[in-house]
C-alpha cells in the first residue's frame, strides 16, 4: 500500500485539503502545543480545533483513499473522517502520503493528527494506538492470471504449495497476515504499490496479489481476474487511528462518528466508494482489534 503518482519532493495543494509526502512533515516530530500563558500542553483536539484543519496520514490506494491530480484528498476513509470532523468544528483536513508501515511510527511521533488510510484493526496495531470505532468493513482476494491455474482461494491453499508466490505491500494487512499464518518468507513477494502488484503477477514473478477485494477491483486489467473474498482470513474493518494519549479526541470523534452514522450521508459516502453501510452494523472496534496479528 503505497503512494503513487504523487512526487515525494512535491507539496500539492488541492480544495479543501493538501498532500505531502512524508519526509516534508518531519520537522514536527516531537512538537508541543501550550495554552497560552500557562505552559501547559494543549490537547490534540485542542489544536485541531485551534487551527481549523487536522493532519490526516493518507495512502494512495482506492478506494480507501485516493490523492486526485490537483491533489486534493478523498477515498472512502479521508471522506467520512473529513465529514466528522466538521461536525466537530474542524474545517478540514491535510492529507500526508507516507507507507502503511510508517503511519503508526509517523502518528505517535507527532507528524500528523490521525490516520486515515484504511488502516486495518488488529491486535498488533490496536495495542500501539487507538481507534474510532469501524467505519467500513471488508474482505480481502487475491488478484491472480486469468483462469486462476493455480486454482488458489485461501490462505491454506498458498501454504500448501512450497512453490506459491504471493506479493504484498509490506506492512499491510496482508503482510502480517501471511507472516502470522507463518507462510515461508521465500513465498512473499514485496511490492511498492497496487500497480506493481499486478504487474508482478503478470509478469510471473508472482502467482497472485493479496490486497482488499476492492482495490483489486480497481486495479482489475487484461490477463487479470480477482478472486471471491477468501474466507480463511479473520473480518477486516477500519476507522480513524490516535495516539494513546489523546482519549478526548478519540472520544469526541466516536461521539460523532455514530451520529454520522445514522444519516443517508454515511450510507451514501460508503455506496460512493463500494462499501455498504449495513456491513458495518453491529461490527464493533473490540471485534475487530481482536483480529490476530
Amino acid at each position: 500500500m503505497r503512494p503513487t503518482g504523487i512526487s515525494r519532493r512535491n507539496l500539492l495543494r488541492g480544495a479543501g485539503a493538501t498532500v505531502a509526502a512524508a519526509p516534508l512533515t518531519g520537522f514536527l516530530a516531537g512538537c508541543s502545543f501550550t495554552q497560552p500563558g500557562t505552559g501547559q500542553p494543549n490537547s490534540t483536539l485542542d489544536q485541531v480545533r485551534s487551527q481549523g484543519y487536522a493532519r490526516v496520514a493518507i495512502a494512495n490506494e482506492p478506494p480507501y483513499t485516493k490523492v486526485n491530480a490537483d491533489g486534493s484528498v478523498t477515498g472512502v476513509e479521508p471522506d467520512v473522517v473529513s465529514a466528522v470532523l466538521k461536525r466537530m468544528g474542524i474545517g478540514s483536513i491535510q492529507g500526508v502520503v507516507t507507507p502503511y508501515e510508517s503511519m503508526i511510527p509517523g502518528l505517535n511521533a507527532n507528524r500528523w493528527d490521525i490516520i486515515a488510510a484504511g488502516l486495518f484493526m488488529k491486535q498488533s496495531r490496536c495495542a500501539e494506538i487507538l481507534y474510532s470505532e469501524p467505519d467500513i468493513v471488508s474482505t480481502e482476494s487475491f488478484a491472480v492470471p486469468a483462469g486462476n491455474p493455480r486454482k488458489l482461494a485461501g490462505i491454506a491453499d498458498v501454504k500448501a504449495d512450497p512453490a506459491v508466490r504471493v506479493a504484498v505491500l509490506p506492512g499491510g494487512f496482508e503482510d502480517g497476515v501471511l507472516k502470522t499464518e507463518k507462510v515461508p518468507a521465500g513465498q512473499i513477494v514485496s511490492v511498492p504499490d497496487g500497480r506493481s502488484g499486478v504487474e508482478a503477477v503478470l509478469a510471473v514473478r508472482a502467482d497472485a496479489f493479496f490486497l482488499p477485494t476492492l482495490s483489486l477491483n480497481s486495479l482489475k486489467t487484461a490477463g487479470i481476474e480477482i478472486t471471491a473474498a477468501i474466507k480463511d482470513v479473520q473480518q477486516t474493518g477500519a476507522g480513524a487511528g490516535f495516539r494513546k494519549n489523546d482519549t478526548a479526541f478519540q472520544q469526541a470523534y466516536d461521539e460523532q462518528l455514530a451520529a454520522f452514522k445514522q444519516t443517508p450521508e454515511y450510507a451514501g459516502t460508503l455506496a460512493k466508494w463500494g462499501f455498504s453501510a449495513d456491513d458495518v452494523r453491529g461490527v464493533t472496534r473490540d471485534q475487530l482489534c481482536a483480529v490476530s496479528g
